[in-house]
């Protein structure tokens, strides 16, 4: 089985390089791909460094400009098809996913999950160093989320997350909207809808303790707006098909 880990990065060059080795140093051979936004800090540079000391291990996808972490996202996921993996798991580059957790997302894959979310807000799940508007946020987010959408997931917004192989062939990614947070309740939304398992894993999230933060209010105006337009497309889709089967009974 070939596992992918796949992180988006956007001037991330205190980071990088210690992220890339603690997955390298895991027993499930982990093969890692950077899409790197542009960073002018170099980040790209340090990646291709480390290349030569993993062969065949690391990849790197270098695009032009800060396009967005949903875009980086499928960007890696069409790389990942491409190349035929099996497994194949987002994380962010700055340690607030533990690398360790890695192997405990996968064995959900493995063992019966289709798509395996490292959780906050599951039992055993936890977020350390963070200010009190930011967990206000993210746990109303998530609740908001559950409540509009029907969808069974805890944390929704969860950014560390394995996909069977199978779910990305399943999922179009023309249909995707959205580059934030809203970027990750879609494809979650998208692989629920479409029938797949989804299994939260508790994870403890960390605040980034190096770099600068990529939240902003734009992302989060567009998660509130996005999972609304969501359940609404859902909606209206479902009527469209009831219309129709009406119309072809009579």
């Amino acid at each position: 089985m070939k596992n992918l880990v796949i992180i988006p990065t956007y001037n991330e060059k205190e980071n990088i390089a210690s992220i890339i080795e603690k997955v390298m140093g895991l027993p499930s051979a982990f093969q890692v791909l950077v899409v790197d936004d542009g960073s002018p800090d170099g980040t790209a540079d340090i990646v291709e460094g480390l290349m030569g000391k993993h062969p065949q291990r690391i990849h790197i996808q270098k695009r032009s400009g800060k396009l967005g972490l949903g875009t980086a996202y499928i960007h890696g996921f069409k790389w990942a098809i491409k190349n035929d993996f099996d497994y194949i798991i987002e994380m962010d580059a700055d340690f607030s996913h533990n690398p360790l957790d890695l192997e405990r997302l996968l064995a959900a894959c493995e063992n019966g999950a289709d798509v395996s979310v490292g959780s906050r807000y599951v039992q055993g799940g936890q977020t350390e160093n963070w200010p009190l508007d930011r967990k206000i946020y993210s746990l109303g987010g998530s609740a908001y989320t559950r409540i509009i959408t029907g969808m069974p997931v805890k944390d929704p917004t969860a950014g560390f997350v394995c996909y069977k192989r199978k779910v990305l062939d399943e999922i179009n990614f023309d249909t995707i909207q959205f580059i934030g947070y809203a970027f990750q309740i879609e494809m979650k939304f998208a692989a629920w809808k479409l029938g797949f398992k989804i299994k939260e894993v508790p994870i403890t999230f960390v605040d980034r303790k190096i770099g600068v933060s990529k939240m902003s209010k734009g992302i989060i105006k567009e998660a509130i707006f996005g999972v609304l337009n969501m359940q609404w497309q859902s909606s209206t889709g479902r009527f469209i098909k009831l219309i129709k089967r009406i119309r072809v009974n009579f």
